[in-house]
């Protein structure tokens, strides 16, 4: 495997930054988890959106522009041969001293990891997923907003923690005033009374961007869908349930705390959903390079 660092692709093994990079000491800096399947990058211009104004709310300006990160993405699934991976472009505020100013900071870093991943065992999108809601609650958006996808995952992973210390593989993360947000990696959605729901995203979920084609795809169905507030209350007497992100796709969801939601199986409309979205996949999408064809930006290894 060849990952790009700052424009060079070397083997994962001679991958490296300083250990006085910022985004290693502090969390200083922004990424974004990218899917290509069958020779396409599935919405990459609106991940580089997502990525370059997570860094602009964060005063991290990128070394390079926008249009050369893309071309950077696909150089790098080119190098390595992929037609179907997970793409992670990171930006840090580069190397510094031990103190936190980001001023010290002279030139912020980049790299780009393009691989192959899997979250959940195959017969979770077949039986779906049981949830559980743990302790460890959602930072407040009024502290971090839920839109900067920051290198700073600590409330996700201690959440992640406790579900894994209760037998779960996944848990929804509930706001300081009781509210569901979303799970530690995922957005969620419910369907109950007919209507598809999603927690907005200033009660602190993620702007994501499957959650968005869902959205797209739910209107195209004509089937009534809202962000609003859910509580547990109605995740538990909904009808249907799923999850949806970038490396997850769309996981469907039966149970939460012990309690069956809707027959305990994958709904109807979840299913017809999923059709939707990996049909969208394979024709959605900026085309990878074939070997060989020049590209922007292209430097040595």
């Amino acid at each position: 495997m060849l990952v790009n660092v700052n424009g060079n692709l070397v083997a994962k093994e001679k991958a490296t930054i300083s250990v006085f990079d910022h985004g290693v000491l502090y969390g200083d800096g922004v990424f974004e988890g990218i899917r290509a399947y069958n020779g396409r990058v599935f919405r990459l211009n609106q991940h580089l959106d997502r990525l370059y104004d997570s860094a602009k709310a964060i005063l991290l300006e990128p070394p390079l522009s926008k249009d050369a990160m893309r071309a950077e993405i696909l150089r790098t699934l080119t190098a390595n041969g992929l037609k179907d991976a997970y793409i992670r472009p990171v930006l840090t505020r580069g190397e510094g001293d031990l103190g936190l100013s980001p001023y010290m900071c002279r030139k912020p870093t980049f790299f780009i990891i393009a691989d192959k991943i899997n979250l959940y065992p195959e017969a979770t999108y077949r039986d779906g997923l049981a949830l559980i809601t743990v302790p460890a609650r959602r930072n407040v958006a009024e502290a971090l907003s839920p839109k900067i996808k920051s290198l700073n995952y600590l409330n996700n992973i201690l959440a992640k923690i406790e579900a894994a210390q209760r037998g779960a593989l996944e848990a929804i993360l509930m706001t300081f005033d009781g509210y569901v947000a979303e799970c530690t990696a995922d957005n969620l959605f419910i369907i109950r009374k007919g209507k598809l729901l999603t927690p907005p995203t200033w009660q602190g979920a993620l702007e994501g961007v499957t959650r968005e084609a869902v959205l797209e795809l739910a209107r195209k169905r004509r089937l009534a869908a809202a962000e609003e507030p859910i509580t547990r209350y109605d995740v538990y007497t909904a009808d249907e349930a799923f999850m949806t992100g970038t490396a997850a796709e769309i996981v469907p969801v039966v149970s939460l705390d012990g309690r069956s939601i809707g027959t305990g199986k994958p709904g109807e409309v979840t299913k017809r959903l999923i059709g939707d979205f990996k049909a969208l996949t394979l024709k959605d999408g900026v085309p990878i390079p074939a070997a060989g064809k020049p590209q922007a930006g292209k430097k040595k290894a």
